[in-house]
């Protein structure tokens, strides 16, 4: 998942913020596809809390993430425009023909193009921003982070209920 010569967070301890911000970024995301693997179909569709949040939902809602905050923020094009839903709650719904390779494989487009998105920016960019207005660059990375750390911790759960009890 993480792009070409992509650094590990360890590794870039003494490099500019942009270079790190994009280790922390690009180790989430490498995260949260992993929390498919081995899994069956069904198992990534089974829904173990109230919520519609599932193994498979995350990663498409992960995917709906990267369209919004950097395509959307970054390029000031509408959701209609990125073809994504109108909403974060709708970016969970898993419909019929979702698999785990084709969710996979629209997270990984996702992620390439946010880092297409932000290329040559600067943290301190202010971008055109959402229904939020004009927004830096920074913040828009940490709001990311922020979101992909806590869909991690919620597929880490959800994984180890699958795995009855065992952490995977």
């Amino acid at each position: 998942m993480p792009g070409p010569g992509t650094p590990r967070p360890d590794d870039v301890v003494d490099q500019p913020a942009e270079v790190q911000f994009e280790a922390f970024l690009d180790e989430h995301r490498a995260a949260l596809a992993a929390c498919l693997d081995g899994l069956s179909e069904e198992q990534v569709r089974v829904r173990l809390v109230p919520s519609r949040t599932t193994l498979l939902g995350l990663v498409k809602h992960a995917a709906f993430v990267e369209r919004v905050w950097f395509g959307e923020a970054v390029t000031g094009r509408s959701r209609a425009e990125l073809g994504i839903e109108a909403g974060p709650d709708e970016s969970f719904v898993l419909h019929e023909d979702d698999t785990i390779a084709g969710v996979r494989e629209a997270h990984r487009r996702a992620c390439e193009d946010s880092r297409r998105a932000v290329a040559g920016l600067g943290l301190d960019d202010v971008l055109p921003g959402n229904r939020r207005g004009p927004l830096p660059l920074r913040w828009v990375y940490l709001h990311v982070l922020r979101e992909l750390a806590q869909h991690c911790g919620h597929a880490d759960v959800l994984r180890e209920q699958l795995l009855d009890g065992r952490a995977g």
